[in-house]
């Protein structure tokens, strides 16, 4: 008995040291909130608010935060959350960022618009990639969110397709742990008659299926989410999604991470209309194509310059030109800003050798 009263009001002491701490916290965020207000008239009469929303400061700040948690104890994933919904909610004190995503909700790509942009943010479903771009090109979203590669399956044919035909630029890119539950109405596997998901997520999770549901019929659909939706509205469908999507559509959870993969991670591009500073650790992503007249060694001659100036190449896909048959264009992803010096130098050079060139994009790494 002794020991319970001492030990009250040292209980009592913490709550109360708690709450000190809680009051200074939120004069601390209202403080960071009011000089955000001032950043935002200071920046206004420069253009929209696409001008005062800085990609790049924004990656800085949250770097800082990530040094600064040495020895936690949050994790560093929960401090990037705190302080990316921290600054959402600053941003939008006057008008909230519009991010148009591959929807419909319950989508992994909402979740990523939320990862990058926070909960304060307007999240526009759109129903294609396609529709994504041109929400941001017509200006009636200042920024969208489009998968690009998985580490499973690969790239995203339509997402690089775009880069084709449109003058947005990358200003941000996003990974996200992708973890596959099977979700339904039902309560147990042997009601499933039919599995409903994406293409990719199907693929990811081929070998769980083959194992445990070798009969059922796969059915590709637009999205994982419409996946859920006609689960939900369907007798015997089951569908692949995440939590949140099995929450969204009230369905069960019948197995939790069915994922072949243990570290299946999708990347997304942020697309947008502005190109971006430099915000000291940057990716760089071009669109290159050999010389019409090229020979044998053309690709060889493109990369030579990334060699001659020591600049790491980190990813290459090829993609049809469009422009005549069996003519290809390269997507090539590098480390650094396109104004490094560098970088600079070895892009003004691989420029004279191609027949197509542009910098798609130059913008912060992914943090974690």
């Amino acid at each position: 008995m002794a020991s319970k009263k001492s030990a009250k009001p040292g209980i009592e002491s913490i709550r109360e040291q708690i709450d000190t701490v809680d009051r200074e916290l939120h004069e601390l965020i209202n403080r960071r909130a009011r000089l955000a207000q001032q950043v935002g008239v200071s920046k206004h009469k420069e253009g929209r608010k696409v001008d005062f929303y800085r990609p790049e400061r924004e990656a800085e700040v949250l770097r800082l935060a990530v040094a600064r948690n040495d020895g936690g104890p949050l994790r560093d994933e929960e401090i990037l959350r705190l302080f990316r919904e921290i600054m959402s909610a600053c941003l939008a004190q006057e008008k909230p960022l519009k991010v148009a995503y591959l929807g419909p909700e319950g989508t992994f790509t909402q979740q990523a618009v939320l990862k990058q942009f926070g909960h304060s943010v307007r999240a526009l479903s759109v129903t294609s990639i396609d529709e994504v771009f041109q929400e941001v090109q017509a200006g009636a979203a200042d920024f969208g969110v489009v998968p690009v590669e998985n580490s499973a399956e690969g790239t995203v044919n339509n997402t690089l397709d775009r880069f084709l035909t449109t003058h947005l630029h990358i200003c941000g890119e996003v990974e996200l742990r992708v973890h596959h539950n099977l979700i339904g109405r039902m309560s147990d596997l042997s009601q499933v008659a039919r599995v409903c998901a994406h293409a990719q997520a199907l693929a990811q999770c081929r070998l769980w299926l083959d194992e445990h549901l070798p009969q059922v019929e796969r059915v590709p659909v637009a999205s994982n989410a419409e996946g859920a939706r006609r689960a939900r509205d369907e007798k015997h469908t089951a569908a692949i999604g995440s939590d949140v999507a099995a929450e969204i559509y009230s369905l069960n959870v019948l197995a939790k991470h069915i994922e072949d993969s243990t570290d299946n991670t999708t990347r997304f591009l942020v697309i947008g209309p502005k190109r971006l500073r430099p915000s000291g650790a940057d990716k760089t992503t071009i669109l290159v194509s050999a010389a019409e007249t090229a020979e044998s060694g053309a690709l060889f001659q493109l990369l030579e310059p990334l060699a001659k100036h020591k600049v790491n190449m980190t990813r290459i896909e090829s993609r049809p030109s469009r422009r005549r048959k069996w003519d290809y264009v390269f997507f090539i992803d590098l480390e650094g800003h396109a104004e490094d010096a560098p970088v600079a130098r070895a892009l003004t050079e691989l420029e004279k050798r191609a027949s197509l060139f542009r910098v798609l994009g130059s913008y912060p790494r992914a943090i974690l």
